[in-house]
C-alpha cells in the first residue's frame, strides 16, 4: 500500500481531486504520466490502485481510469412504480430514480437483449411453471454515462408477451412507458409486487460488467409482479453495484391490531 502522504502528494502533482473532478472524468494513462516525469511506472500504478481501493476511481480494460460517482443514486421504493409515471407518461423506473436523484439521463442508457430460454428453478417457482419450461428473458444493462449501475433481467410467460414490444430486442425501454405499459396494454395491469434484497460477493463476470472496484459487493434484487387476481406477469432479477445506490422507502406504518378490530 502506498503511504497516505505520498498518495496525497502525488494526487496534488497530478491535479486529481475527487471533490473537483467530475464523475466520469478520465485520468491520464500511466505511460503518459511516467513519460511526463510524474513518477516511476510502479509508483503511478500503485497510486492508481490505491485510489481505486478507496473507491475514488474505477479502472477497466478499454475504459481506462475514471473518477467514480460519489453521491449514490436513490433507488426509489414504492414511488418508482407509480402508475401515473409509466401509464400516463414515459417515466420508466430507472428514469424515475434519476429524476429523484437530480441526475440527467438518456433513454439509450438502458440496453437490452431478448431471448427465449428455459426457466431456472427460481424463475419456474415464481411463475408456477415446471423447471425448464419456455420463458422470455429480457436482459438489460443500465448505465449512468459510461458507468454501469446495474443489470435487470425480467422473465415472462410467452402467452403474456408474445407479439408485444417486450420481445422486441431494440435497445432502450420497451416503447413509451416501458414494460409495465406493454403489459397494461395487453390486458395485464400490474397491481402489487414483492421485492427481496440479498447482499453478496459478485461473480467475476459481474465485477467486469459493472466495473466494480476490488472488494465491492453487489445487491441482488428479486422482484415478483402480480395483477389484481394474483397472476404473476413478471419475475425479475437485478444485480446492483452496492455503493452506487441508496435504497429509500417511504410507507405508512401498519397497525395490525386496528385492522383486526375493524374486520370483526
Amino acid at each position: 500500500m502506498i503511504p497516505t502522504d505520498v498518495l496525497q502528494g502525488w494526487c496534488a502533482s497530478e491535479g486529481f481531486s475527487s471533490s473537483r473532478d467530475p464523475p466520469g472524468a478520465q485520468l491520464s494513462q500511466i505511460r503518459d504520466l511516467v513519460a511526463a516525469g510524474e513518477g516511476s511506472k510502479d509508483t503511478v500504478h500503485k497510486a492508481y490502485k490505491e485510489l481505486e481501493a478507496q473507491g475514488l476511481v474505477t479502472s477497466s480494460r478499454g475504459h481506462g481510469t475514471v473518477v467514480r460517482q460519489q453521491q449514490p443514486l436513490k433507488r426509489l421504493g414504492i414511488a418508482r412504480y407509480d402508475k401515473a409515471k409509466w401509464r400516463d407518461g414515459d417515466e420508466v423506473a430507472f428514469i424515475a430514480d434519476r429524476v429523484a436523484s437530480g441526475r440527467s439521463y438518456r433513454r439509450n442508457e438502458q440496453t437490452q437483449t431478448v431471448s427465449r430460454v428455459k426457466a431456472s428453478a427460481a424463475v419456474a417457482a415464481a411463475h408456477g411453471l415446471l423447471e425448464g419450461a419456455d420463458v422470455y428473458a429480457r436482459a438489460r444493462v443500465v448505465k449512468e454515462g459510461a458507468q454501469p449501475t446495474h443489470t435487470l433481467t425480467s422473465y415472462y410467460r410467452p402467452e403474456h408477451v408474445e407479439g408485444t414490444r417486450i420481445v422486441d430486442p431494440t435497445p432502450g425501454p420497451a416503447g413509451r412507458g416501458g414494460g409495465f405499459r406493454v403489459l397494461y396494454d395487453a390486458g395485464y395491469e400490474i397491481d402489487h409486487m414483492t421485492e427481496e434484497l440479498f447482499a453478496r460477493v459478485p461473480t467475476a463476470e459481474e465485477a467486469q460488467l459493472l466495473q466494480l472496484s476490488p472488494g465491492e459487493w453487489v445487491v441482488e434484487l428479486h422482484r415478483t409482479t402480480y395483477t389484481a387476481d394474483g397472476t404473476v406477469v413478471e419475475f425479475a432479477i437485478g444485480v446492483h453495484a452496492a455503493t452506487r445506490f441508496a435504497w429509500p422507502y417511504d410507507f405508512k406504518v401498519p397497525d395490525s391490531a386496528k385492522t383486526e378490530g375493524e374486520s370483526k
